[in-house]
């Protein structure tokens, strides 16, 4: 073996994805099969989603950054709009926003939770202002009951950038039933995999449609949306600029099987940050906030250097990568 191979091996990456036999059987099952893309493991697959979250629909997406996509979408924000987004987020939750033609707003996060600061996106509300962007941080829900307040009183739609919050309760209320809208990711390295693929749920009504509209090119074969009344059976109408963000058959066999483990997975998460609490409690760092409002799904760990410190944040992370540990 080479020297490369070895330290490979060796390697331990930040995240790996959980897969078992089920799993690979539930793919193979798929592909055994006839129909690979627009079936019916995508529909069990997305009321799976939807009864575990207690939402009023969940519609599958191809990506995360996707569904944040749809999600932006089927909320109406357009051009000229202002949304507010934390500052502290992966790149897919402005982009979305840009994509739309509107503008977004970063606003502070919290020191102590990593989510967005409430008190900060009341002092950036305009009259262009239409959306506010959640992002549960790490897997920690945001500040939802200080955000629907916000955003019920400016008349303001309130979304959810959940990807790292899969599973994940805020009081009683599973991550995907609060905000309007709400966005999930099942990349490799989330708490649940499809192998790459999304999910937007909703908790208002007259939206399912927008977003199963806008993951299929903008167009629809539903009697009951068409503007004109079919001439036949081909027919079908481009109602609005969307794209192709269909999730396989493929992909939706691998997310069904991991959903019936995500309970377990995140429990198993929750364990490993227990015991990086200990191991680390007496470090010069800032350990995460308890979390004491339901379930935490702790897709990520993440610590803050003292000052006391006696190493910066840019040499902890190459002494750390020196020794194969992903960060």
């Amino acid at each position: 073996m080479s020297k490369d191979s070895k330290k490979l091996k060796s390697y331990l990456p930040y995240s790996r994805p959980n897969l078992n036999d089920a799993d690979i059987d539930a793919v193979v099952s798929v592909l055994s099969g006839t129909i690979i893309s627009q079936g019916t493991v995508q529909e069990d697959l997305e009321k799976a989603w939807q009864v575990m979250t207690r939402s009023e629909y969940a519609v599958a997406y191809s990506t995360g950054s996707s569904a944040i996509h749809g999600m932006c979408f089927a909320a109406g924000i357009r051009a000229g709009d202002e949304v507010i987004v934390p500052a502290l987020t992966f790149s897919s939750t402005a982009n979305a926003v840009l994509h739309l033609g509107a503008t977004p707003v970063f606003a502070d996060i919290d020191e102590a939770t990593m989510c967005i600061d409430p008190a900060h996106v009341s002092s950036l509300i305009t009259d262009k202002t239409s959306a506010i962007i959640a992002v549960d941080f790490a897997g920690r829900p945001s500040d939802y009951a200080s955000l629907r307040n916000i955003a019920d009183v400016n008349g303001l739609v309130l979304l959810s950038d959940a990807a790292h919050s899969a599973g994940a309760t805020y009081d009683s209320h599973p991550v995907g039933s609060i905000a309007d809208l709400t966005a999930f990711s099942f990349n490799p390295v989330k708490n649940l995999t499809s192998g790459e693929g999304g999910m937007v749920t909703g908790s208002i009504p007259d939206k399912e449609h927008l977003l199963r509209q806008f993951r299929s090119h903008g167009m629809t074969r539903h009697p009951d949306e068409l503007v004109k009344k079919a001439p036949a059976g081909w027919y079908y109408e481009q109602q609005n600029l969307g794209f192709n963000y269909k999730l396989s058959e493929i992909h939706a066999a691998l997310g069904l099987s991991q959903l019936g483990r995500l309970a377990e997975f995140n429990s198993k998460r929750a364990q490993m940050a227990s015991a990086y609490m200990d191991a680390l409690s007496a470090l010069p760092v800032h350990l995460p906030e308890s979390y004491g409002l339901g379930i935490h799904a702790w897709h990520l760990f993440v610590i803050r250097l003292k000052e006391s410190a006696p190493l910066d944040r840019d040499s902890l992370f190459t002494e750390l990568r020196s020794r194969n540990l992903g960060v």
